[in-house]
């Protein structure tokens, strides 16, 4: 093909795509998502008609819009948008002769999911069984039509079972600046319609799993440092539970999380180490994991960021005064000073040292899972970002939390009741990651993991089940 028949055929589609856009667009509904839905219809250089019981009280509708009788406006245009919810479509059926052969696009939703027994574009293909029912346009709210293309509320998605009428209603779609997806048959209605109504079905098992470490941990601490003092020593912690529990909880919970993000990962590694194949599933409980690791880490550093937040506050508070002055009388009344012991000045700068560095890598991490940077990033760069930086801010975290025990890991009387300290529990995972992953990174190890995931397999192990 030359380029004269090349240029023909994209100023034919141009020609296709203009007449189209000059087409006129009813709308059924006149409440503030049909109202917003005109409006951005006309700012893309659509004429629009509304079709309304009312057509004599135009007065909230946007400005060159037209209004008529649901008849009148029919008769205006092939596409035809309702924006009535379910319970309203009783004078759907009286108007089906003007609707056979014509495109009606679904945009409602229901008030819960699976409320009724089948979807609503579904309902409307068997009381008007001659029109062309599309579903679309549900997922996109009246704001973001107002306020323009914003990140997802572009996406349009559309489903239908006539092709050509999808089609239509992609273009006008494109049109408006949007996004389509073509979802596939009718079928998949009753999927569009449930998914607007879904309450961040990715974050529910990652907030169960944080609610119940920081539940846990903050009754824990309470134990260990109020509930203890009282009964051993009858004095009264319980100023702790406002800022200094709250400052153990917050770090011991973000390194336990970013332990959950990469334990599924040497998990699957090892697993495909024991079966020598990609080629077959994992568990279904390590696929859920390994889909929520982003909700995992984003939490972890929300909550290293109210570690961080609370240490600056520490200095801050009237016991953290009235502890000073103590100690300064008491040195007064016995007449002494303390030497300058250089181990715990080196242990206090390496401490801080790790948590600052710790935390900046985990800072680079945040950033790198945003869109709008991990779109400027190829595969490779992001891989390295999030795996191999993510490990070395995980042994950061790790070693902050090991440098703080220092020396404690041994003593008996650190452990109160004969319960571990807190931050000692929270570095049961990362270390198991970490020593897993060492594993896999020797030469021996990490050279069969490659290859196992370029597609090699270990067939004396199948052939049995293959008869081979």
């Amino acid at each position: 093909m030359d380029s004269n028949s090349t240029g023909l055929i994209h100023q034919t589609s141009s020609r296709k795509r203009l007449d189209h856009k000059q087409d006129t667009i009813c709308i059924f509904g006149t409440g503030d998502f049909g109202r917003s839905l005109g409006m951005r219809l006309l700012k893309s250089g659509y004429p629009v008609v509304f079709g309304s019981r009312d057509p004599k009280n135009p007065t909230l509708l946007p400005s060159g819009a037209q209004v008529f009788s649901h008849t009148e406006a029919l008769k205006t245009s092939k596409i035809i948008f309702l924006a009535v919810h379910r319970e309203n479509y009783d004078f759907i059926p009286a108007l089906s002769d003007l609707l056979d052969g014509k495109v009606l696009v679904d945009v409602s939703n229901n008030l819960k999911m699976n409320q009724y027994p089948e979807s609503n574009a579904q309902y409307l293909s068997q009381l008007v069984p001659k029109t062309n029912v599309v579903k679309g346009f549900n997922t996109v709210s009246a704001w973001a039509l107002q306020s323009g293309s914003l990140d997802a509320s572009s996406q349009v998605f559309v489903c239908g079972d006539d092709n050509k009428s999808k089609q239509l209603v992609m273009d006008v779609a494109r049109g408006m600046g949007l996004t389509p997806l073509d979802q596939g048959s009718l079928l998949a209605a009753e999927e569009l319609e449930n998914y607007p109504l879904q309450l961040f079905p990715m974050w529910r098992l990652p907030l169960t799993i944080t609610a119940g470490l920081t539940v846990f941990f903050f009754i824990y601490c309470v134990v260990l440092q109020v509930i203890y003092s009282y009964v051993n020593k009858n004095v009264d912690h319980t100023y702790k539970i406002m800022i200094s529990i709250p400052n153990h909880v917050f770090p011991i919970v973000s390194l336990i999380l970013l332990g959950l993000v990469y334990l599924p990962g040497v998990i699957a590694a090892f697993l495909q180490l024991y079966r020598g194949t990609k080629y077959k599933r994992f568990p279904d409980w390590l696929d859920k994991w390994m889909l929520c690791r982003k909700q995992l880490g984003l939490i972890s550093f929300a909550y290293g960021f109210l570690h961080i937040f609370y240490s600056l506050v520490k200095p801050l508070r009237y016991i953290f005064y009235w502890k000073q002055a103590q100690y300064v009388v008491s040195q007064v009344k016995q007449n002494t000073t303390s030497e300058l012991e250089m181990t715990w000045v080196w242990r206090g700068d390496l401490f801080y040292a790790l948590g600052i560095l710790g935390f900046f890598s985990f800072c680079l991490l945040g950033v790198t899972s945003l869109p709008s940077v991990s779109n400027a990033m190829n595969w490779r760069e992001f891989r390295f970002v999030q795996s191999k930086l993510g490990h070395v801010t995980l042994l950061l975290c790790t070693a902050h939390a090991a440098v703080l025990g220092w020396n404690k890991f041994l003593k008996p009387t650190t452990y109160k009741w004969g319960l571990p300290r807190g931050y000692m529990l929270s570095m049961v995972i990362p270390c198991i990651v970490l020593v897993l992953k060492l594993i896999l990174i020797l030469p021996c190890v990490d050279r069969m993991v490659t290859r196992i995931r370029q597609g090699w397999e270990r067939r004396e192990k199948y052939a049995d089940k293959l008869n081979i």
